[in-house]
């Protein structure tokens, strides 16, 4: 009953979606990304990157993990340069909320302000220097009455590959100092 009602309560929030879509002058909702803190990395190391979102007032998005699969989850993808690994994405617990259209339905979801972490390990044998990372946030929000069609942000910044400093870049078992 539970599944069926969930159903009817997506579908109709679907076809109210598409119902506001179309009005004129109707402004949909949008998430925001904060600027990026400059990201600077060792190659052969990690680095921590926090993603700052922020849904706009009135408006909620699905969670990455929502309750239904009728809901379309937010979701990260990133793309990064060769040799440069994008490690430990991680989204936040979402929070369970009912609607008008589905009163008896708790929706996992983001509202406000949320973060995304993710790492940055580029491999030992990167270059130094600066790489450019690309990606995108894909999300479907909803305000309290109506979802809208799904949305994708562009998700970019810049990530700076330094040295390593112990070995001044060499290769260690090239080092005067190394074993044999």
């Amino acid at each position: 009953m539970a599944i069926r009602n969930a159903a009817e309560a997506v579908a109709l929030a679907l076809f109210a979606s598409l119902a506001l879509a179309q009005a004129p002058g109707k402004k949909g909702p949008s998430v925001s990304l904060a600027s990026i803190e400059p990201v600077t990395v060792t190659r052969g190391s990690a680095g921590p990157v926090s993603l700052h979102f922020r849904v706009a007032p009135g408006f909620h998005i699905n969670s990455n993990t929502p309750r239904s699969e009728f809901l379309i989850p937010t979701a990260l993808r990133m793309d990064a340069p060769t040799d440069i690994a994008i490690t430990k994405l991680s989204y936040p617990e979402g929070k369970d909320l009912s609607f008008p259209f589905a009163p008896d339905e708790k929706l996992n979801v983001y509202s406000g302000d949320f973060t995304v972490t993710l790492a940055i390990r580029p491999l030992h044998t990167v270059m130094p220097g600066k790489y450019a990372i690309h990606g995108e946030l894909k999300y479907q929000a909803c305000d309290n009455a109506a979802c809208y069609p799904p949305k994708k942000l562009p998700v970019d910044f810049d990530v700076k590959v330094l040295k390593n400093p112990t070995t001044g870049g060499k290769n260690p078992a090239q080092s005067p100092h190394a074993h044999r």
